[in-house]
């Protein structure tokens, strides 16, 4: 068995990806709300920051809805 590398972060393709959303759609809406790894032009997405969002996200709806 191989060893499974752990990302820590993502490129904001993969991001969009892993939130099941488009590119267009993760700058408009998520990027502005987390912070980025800036080296050159590329732009990593740290799995942290997209965890912070999605908890802090998830606790509007759940307020929105109760």
């Amino acid at each position: 068995m191989g060893s499974k590398t752990l990302r820590l972060a993502l490129t904001r393709v993969e991001a969009a990806a892993s939130l099941g959303i488009s590119v267009d759609s993760f700058e408009r809406f998520v990027q502005p709300e987390i912070r980025l790894i800036r080296r050159g032009r590329l732009r990593l997405v740290p799995v942290a920051e997209l965890e912070r969002w999605l908890d802090s996200n998830a606790a509007r709806v759940l307020e929105e809805v109760s």
